[in-house]
């Protein structure tokens, strides 16, 4: 408790120096069994938080960073600008990362030479397209994180027997897979749990057959789901270590690519505006069953009107009793 104190006292004083100094004094103590990494990794937190670019920058690629609310990419991104950044940024897979979470807080890197030098991890465009949502966003401070939620439906009423409603089910493995993965944290590192489906037939049918009975649905946009989708991904879910939006994004635009059957590895990947077209042109819903909406829920149903196809996925995840 006192060396955390003290690495507040630091950062209040702008003594960056002193910060990493006490870090790298909690660190070595490690060699003499002296269990001080919770310090250390505080006071790497509050650098890639609170101070410069320098020495922000410096903890970017640190595996600390595990031990904190979150990656240490997205914490610097949400109080650094790239520009504040950049300059000392090696050209690594983090560093990209770091770009693609300004990014998603709506800067535009198209044309920053650092940014275009960067590995491409993910594959993304160096801006927000038109389409895309806000996407609800981190927010860090010293002592606490914020994880919002996109902004809840509103519910039909009365819910819809669903429970004598049968579907063909249909194989769909990669859709299957890319819906299921969004809550791959939940799943792993957590207590969570994930089921998708296919099916011929509407989105009812789909959430049907994943065993609901009584459904309420409320129809989205495209944008929303891209947001559900995202922040469902991002998130660490009860126990699992946070992504990220950058990464949330990543799983989000995978998903829809699957769905629009633009995800074929052996082709030309899809272009932002074929995906754009796709995200209008499917059927987005939000849906509940009845059962308590505690922890970290996500519940989406799609609909291709076109092939007679829909696909539902269910994820939950809540910290045990």
């Amino acid at each position: 408790d006192a060396l955390t104190d003290r690495v507040d006292a630091l950062c209040f004083e702008d003594d960056w120096t002193g910060a990493v100094d006490l870090r790298d004094r909690c660190r070595a103590a490690l060699e003499r069994g002296k269990q001080l990494w919770p310090a250390a990794a505080y006071a790497e937190y509050r650098l890639a938080l609170d101070a410069p670019g320098s020495f922000a920058a410096s903890v970017v690629d640190s595996p600390a960073e595990r031990f904190t609310f979150g990656p240490f990419s997205e914490v610097m991104a949400s109080t650094h600008t790239f520009a504040e950044l950049r300059a000392d940024l090696a050209r690594t897979p983090a560093a990209s990362i770091v770009a693609h979470e300004r990014v998603v807080r709506g800067e535009d890197l198209r044309a920053d030479d650092h940014a275009l030098a960067l590995p491409d991890v993910l594959g993304l465009p160096l801006r927000l397209e038109p389409w895309e949502p806000t996407y609800p966003l981190a927010g860090y401070e010293p002592g606490k994180a914020t994880f919002p939620t996109p902004d809840p439906p509103t519910f039909s009423a009365p819910a819809i027997p669903a429970a004598n409603l049968h579907a063909e089910i249909v194989r769909d493995p990669e859709v299957v897979e890319a819906l299921v993965d969004l809550a791959q944290a939940w799943v792993r590192g957590s207590n969570g749990r994930a089921q998708a489906v296919a099916i011929e037939g509407d989105a009812l049918h789909a959430i049907a057959a994943l065993g609901a009975r009584n459904v309420r649905i409320s129809p989205i946009s495209g944008a929303e789901a891209l947001a559900w989708m995202a922040w469902t991904a991002a998130s660490g879910g009860a126990n699992g270590r946070r992504r990220g939006m950058a990464a949330g994004r990543h799983a989000a635009w995978w998903a829809l690519a699957a769905l629009a059957g633009l995800a074929d590895h052996d082709d030309a990947p899809a272009t932002p505006a074929e995906l754009g077209r796709a995200l209008d042109e499917l059927r987005w819903y939000l849906w509940d069953d009845g059962s308590p909406a505690t922890g970290w829920v996500l519940r989406l149903a799609v609909e291709e009107p076109a092939e007679d196809l829909a696909w539902a996925v269910v994820a939950t995840d809540a910290h045990l009793a």
